[in-house]
């Protein structure tokens, strides 16, 4: 089971997810949970954003697929139902947000990944779909959406009641520094294998998410053990 900070390849999150994931947007997947792939890399797709000191996702819709000789998708609207009328990934988001907003649904379990660079993916957390609209920009209209830290959740599946909401988004900017410094592996051990973001200072204890100096790559084993001197 993978907790909020846990870095894993493409694969492990496929075979986490129980599907191949071959798109951003993926509505109830195993179990009935949703599951996003967002990315905030200068020159990502989508603008994707955090705010509220990483409480709150706001995600882009996507687009239409790209057709051989057809017209470019990011000059056109993105799209909420297919020709056919059967609704889109776009669709079905934002058919759930507002559901939930008007009380005839319960709110949307999503579990989001963030790609740190090709091939390395960060779990980070799991989100409650509580909002969803739609906005012009200088070209076209886009679907907007609006998640929220599930309270507690650290892992997938998991809901601790310790009274703390789960951590906090590590800035992808402060994500890929630390990667760097550290080369990938373990501060301690110099492991690649099930790899951690890891505050230095606990979060709960006052520690920053948005300094590069708390933030540190562990593995499985000393990510526990300095768990286990916390506790």
């Amino acid at each position: 089971m993978i907790a909020a900070g846990d870095v894993i390849s493409y694969i492990e999150m496929c075979q986490q997810e129980g599907a191949s994931l071959q798109r951003g947007m993926n509505f109830r997947l195993r179990a009935g949970t949703s599951v996003i792939l967002m990315s905030l890399r200068r020159g990502a797709p989508y603008a994707d954003r955090i705010e509220d000191e990483g409480k709150t996702l706001i995600y882009e819709g996507h687009d239409r697929s790209k057709s051989v000789g057809g017209p470019d998708p990011k000059k056109m609207d993105q799209p909420e139902t297919l020709t056919s009328g059967k609704l889109t990934q776009n669709g079905l988001f934002l058919n759930a947000a507002l559901s939930a907003k008007k009380g005839s649904a319960q709110l949307e379990l999503v579990r989001v990944y963030e790609k740190i660079k090709n091939g390395i993916w960060v779990f980070a957390g799991t989100f409650y779909l509580v909002d969803g609209w739609q906005e012009k920009n200088a070209e076209r209209k886009v679907f907007k959406f609006k998640l929220t830290a599930v309270p507690d959740a650290t892992s997938v599946g998991e809901v601790e009641q310790d009274g703390l909401l789960h951590n906090r988004l590590i800035p992808t900017t402060v994500k890929v520094e630390v990667w760097k410094r550290d080369g990938g592996k373990c501060v301690r051990c110099g492991s690649t294998d099930n790899l951690h973001f890891d505050h230095d200072i606990p979060y709960s204890r006052g520690g920053s998410s948005k300094v590069s100096k708390n933030i540190q790559l562990l593995c499985a084993r000393h990510n526990l053990q300095k768990h286990d001197k916390f506790e």
